[in-house]
């Protein structure tokens, strides 16, 4: 048995005997559904070649100073990414996660991806941190008090060599101002975070109430962004008799005790599945 086979064994024997489970998940589990990987500028300007013609790279462009500044290329960017997201179908390890929590009966999703695609998969969205914001809110940027609303009734049509937006842009339903996603940019100290805290409440209270052994399956989590590695790392310290399963083709070394598979999400999640099967049915 090589050493791939041998984790997929640990993992699966880890998830079996599990009491609870904590998917965490980076931009790599939505690559697999299609969605553009933005690791590096080659990533970025793959999918956004306008955006390599101005010079202009993801920490570049994800900042909010850009809503003030350039309101058209600001929303260019997030409303072709609103669009994108809103008909994308998650692929079929979200499916299996899914049968993993029903098989276990209790789980919580902490993700830092921005694009719902864990709610469209049918998780429930009271279990759910999504600790950068998503695309699926907006807040007003001139703070006026109105709170966040939903981004589903707003529509950004996008010029498709220069990706600016035309037409009228996302406004504020309160006072009409410039509305802007509730996503966590890059310097960003107008980040409406009640959302993200009434998620991480209710995270706390799922930690809080444990009952057997947390195994977290990480997905396509990276080190340039570290938010959801730190997390499992550590909740791995944090919970003794705890597992961190690491699925990630190129970043999946972890502390000791880190079950590593070097492979893409929906592949380690499928050959997870695949031995768990004969062990649950």
């Amino acid at each position: 048995m090589n050493s791939i086979s041998y984790n997929v064994q640990r993992a699966a024997d880890a998830i079996s005997s599990a009491g609870a489970l904590l998917f965490t998940a980076g931009a790599g589990m939505g690559v697999d559904s299609g969605l553009p990987d933005f690791r590096g500028n080659t990533g970025f300007w793959k999918a956004y070649p306008a955006y390599e013609k101005l010079g202009v790279s993801f920490v570049d462009l994800a900042n909010p100073d850009w809503f003030i500044k350039d309101p058209s290329l600001a929303w260019g960017f997030y409303g072709h990414r609103m669009g994108l997201y809103r008909g994308t179908r998650p692929h079929r390890g979200f499916q299996i996660l899914r049968k993993w929590d029903n098989q276990v009966g209790n789980s919580f999703v902490y993700t830092s991806n921005v694009d719902g695609q864990f709610q469209k998969a049918g998780f429930d969205p009271q279990r759910i941190v999504e600790c950068h914001g998503a695309l699926s809110h907006m807040q007003c940027t001139r703070e006026c008090g109105v709170g966040l609303f939903d981004s589903f009734p707003y529509e950004v049509h996008i010029h498709p060599s220069s990706f600016r937006a035309q037409g009228n842009l996302p406004s504020c339903p309160q006072c009409g101002s410039l509305a802007r996603p509730n996503v966590l940019m890059f310097g960003d100290y107008g980040f409406d975070e009640n959302r993200v805290d009434a998620q991480m409440t209710a995270y706390g209270d799922f930690l809080t109430n444990l009952s057997g052994p947390l195994v977290i399956i990480e997905s396509g989590a990276g080190t340039h962004i570290p938010s959801v590695r730190s997390q499992g790392e550590k909740l791995l310290r944090q919970f003794p008799g705890s597992s961190l399963i690491r699925l990630n083709p190129r970043e999946s070394q972890g502390p000791e005790g880190t079950i590593s598979l070097p492979t893409t999400a929906l592949k380690g999640i499928e050959a997870i599945d695949s031995v768990l099967d004969s062990k649950w049915f």
